[in-house]
């Protein structure tokens, strides 16, 4: 998103954290090994005298605090993540979230991003959250308190598995959506297969976007698409009039 609309820096970068993790006292641990035995995720490795906590395999989940005898572990907060915010050129905000690499707490930080976003709104009408693909506990973070889910697929058996996976989790939530397909002319075929699937669910196909190069150089540009190749600019605006008929 920062590409696409040409932001060149975000504002006020915010460490924050989404997990913690386990710490041993030694000065208290007897080397009993319970808490080695009873790890779920094996973070915790035994060097024949004591437990050792593996420097990225704790998930926090607070087993071994609760089992240990000599009340040797302690859970503490890690600062794993940070969040900002950007101006773009186009007079909106660009709200986002970074999670170290090997941490875990990706539903938690989608969910202070958001909250960063509202904040930062001030008097928006309309909050668009761009969710990671798949249904895990990010998507599920992007996705809960929603109006409206517009689902990207594209014509391939994978992505039409996915569509209908992520589009189960959002039945789940009772969410209206509509689907887009991208690069819908790559495979005709399954595009009308996905198309027979709306139709039989009764979903509105909110757009189908062409393959095209210029999408790749507008990205390069630091433009969007409608600045940089005027002939998209009624695609999307079509899509607009159909969300603001489903949504508002």
């Amino acid at each position: 998103m920062a590409l696409v609309f040409g932001l060149k820096n975000f504002k006020e970068w915010k460490p924050i954290t989404t997990n913690e993790k386990a710490k041993i006292d030694y000065k208290k641990c007897n080397g009993c090994g319970k808490c080695v035995k009873a790890c779920y995720f094996n973070a915790i490795s035994w060097d024949g005298k004591k437990p050792i906590m593996k420097e990225f395999g704790c998930e926090g989940c607070g087993l071994c605090k609760i089992i240990c005898p000599q009340n040797a572990i302690k859970l503490y907060n890690v600062y794993n993540a940070k969040i900002g915010y950007g101006e773009t050129r186009y007079g909106f905000k660009i709200v986002a979230g970074q999670l170290k690499m090997g941490e875990s707490g990706s539903g938690k930080i989608v969910a202070a991003v958001k909250e960063l976003a509202q904040k930062k709104a001030e008097h928006a009408e309309i909050m668009l959250v761009d969710a990671s693909a798949g249904i895990g506990c990010p998507v599920i973070a992007s996705v809960s308190g929603s109006d409206y889910v517009i689902a990207v697929t594209e014509p391939t058996p994978s992505g039409f598995s996915d569509l209908n996976r992520a589009l189960q989790m959002v039945n789940f939530f009772n969410i209206p959506y509509g689907i887009i397909i991208n690069k819908f002319d790559l495979n005709l075929k399954h595009t009308k297969e996905i198309e027979d699937f709306a139709k039989r669910n009764k979903t509105k196909i909110l757009a189908k976007i062409p393959y095209d190069k210029s999408f790749t150089d507008a990205l390069v540009n630091l433009t969007p698409i409608i600045v940089f190749n005027k002939k998209y600019e009624k695609l999307f605006n079509d899509i607009i009039l159909k969300l603001k008929g489903a949504v508002l």
